[in-house]
């Protein structure tokens, strides 16, 4: 039997090598894999277990988060398939084929993405009464927003000299005496990364724009500094707003936080402790007056979708592991910390989250509605990916608008004097 099936195999594999020696079959075979391939991951992640997820994330990210870039890459190398004479043979058009359904998924993507301002209105209308959408945000106000806004960089707020600065972001026009509304900005990197100068820059160029003033914090990181001392710089930083922040035009009675991924974690924790976790500073009035929290982590005893966050705290900043002591996480969740008096809080998370589970989202989402008197404003993007907010795409300008109209309404409106160049 075996000796009799060799003949079949040589001639199909004969078959299949002059198919891919056909011209251009090569050339749309592998165009039409990587986009099956990218195109697929923007539907379902690729994994969700960590250290993975993190690349699996940015290759779903083209897809969610740039689609229309994407779809033209992929025409792009249909066109070489094509030039080369791909449609010739069958196994050109089996690449194009392919490459054809990945463009209709991603420009599927793409209008999806685009109807993320409606739902967006629709959550903050179910919460807050009827809210109108400020006008959209300027894509190059976004990219240049910490060349043209940071004005002032590097100031110390604690006592580490290195991990102790914040940047403050102003229109340099607003006046001093504004009492303009302030939003302090915390950034990602499982509390063992990142920096002030990466994250929310489309958010904070746009919250500027409408006459807010916006301070970026730095905070120390794991795992050279372990738990609680992230939360403790969160709240120095809230301790300096309010003591200085008068003397760049903003209102220290008017002060919300904001923050993804740990940053989130870091707000909603901070906005939800006042007066907790503040040594040598224990007098001191570090509550918000609202919180908006981005693909977080809100209870640090459950599962991120990785199967491995416990090992992944215990390994960053914990000072012990989960199964060894759970008091210090349990104390460290901001889904055990919720209470009647709680600000107000946005929650936004992408459906296809790669690194970190919506379910976190919902369940935080869910306690604080049970729980607090405040409006719980939440909307889940469909798609998008962990860090969507990062740059300035349709997708990201309508979650600023969103939290813009979200912060207005809790919060207040700025007054815009003239020479701000307000979004209005």
């Amino acid at each position: 039997m075996i000796p009799s099936a060799r003949g079949p195999l040589r001639a199909l594999r004969a078959a299949l090598s002059t198919q891919l020696r056909a011209p251009g079959a090569r050339t749309s075979l592998l165009v039409g894999a990587v986009a099956a391939l990218v195109a697929g991951s923007g539907l379902r992640p690729l994994t969700r277990r960590w250290p993975a997820a993190v690349v699996g994330s940015l290759l779903s990210s083209t897809a969610t988060e740039t689609p229309r870039a994407t779809a033209l890459l992929v025409g792009a190398g249909a066109g070489v398939a094509l030039r080369r004479g791909a449609a010739g043979n069958a196994a050109g058009r089996v690449g194009l084929g392919v490459a054809g359904g990945a463009v209709a998924v991603l420009l599927a993507l793409d209008r999806g993405a685009r109807t993320d301002a409606t739902h967006l209105a629709e959550a903050l209308s179910a919460e807050l009464g009827p809210v109108e959408l400020p006008d959209r945000g300027r894509v190059l106000r976004s990219i240049l927003g910490r060349s043209r806004y940071a004005t002032a960089r590097d100031i110390p707020y604690g006592p580490d000299p290195v991990a102790n600065l914040l940047d403050v972001w102003r229109d340099p026009a607003l006046p001093p005496d504004a009492r303009a509304p302030v939003l302090v900005q915390i950034h990602g990197g499982a509390w063992s990364s990142g920096s002030k100068a990466a994250d929310a820059h489309p958010l904070m160029a746009h919250m500027v724009g409408r006459g807010w003033v916006c301070l970026s914090v730095d905070y120390r990181l794991g795992p050279t500094e372990r738990w609680p001392a992230q939360i403790v710089d969160i709240k120095r930083a809230l301790a300096w707003t309010r003591a200085h922040v008068a003397e760049h035009g903003g209102d220290p009675d008017r002060i919300a936080i904001t923050g993804g991924s740990s940053g989130a974690h870091l707000a909603a924790l901070a906005a939800l402790t006042p007066g907790a976790w503040q040594p040598g500073f224990a007098d001191e009035d570090t509550s918000v007056a609202a919180a908006v929290c981005l693909y977080g982590i809100y209870d640090l005893t459950s599962d991120d979708g990785s199967g491995t966050l416990d090992e992944l705290l215990a390994e960053t900043m914990m000072p012990t592991a989960l199964d060894q002591d759970a008091h210090p996480y349990v104390a460290a969740s901001p889904s055990a910390r919720v209470h009647p008096g709680a600000p107000p809080f946005m929650v936004l998370h992408g459906t296809g989250d790669a690194i970190v589970v919506p379910a976190q989202s919902r369940a935080f989402v869910a306690r604080l509605r049970a729980v607090s008197r405040a409006p719980v404003v939440h909307a889940e993007l469909a798609h998008a990916q962990h860090g969507f907010d990062l740059v300035p795409t349709a997708r990201t300008l309508a979650a600023v608008r969103a939290v813009a109209a979200f912060l207005e309404a809790v919060v207040g409106e700025a007054v815009v004097g003239r020479g701000v160049s307000g979004d209005r």
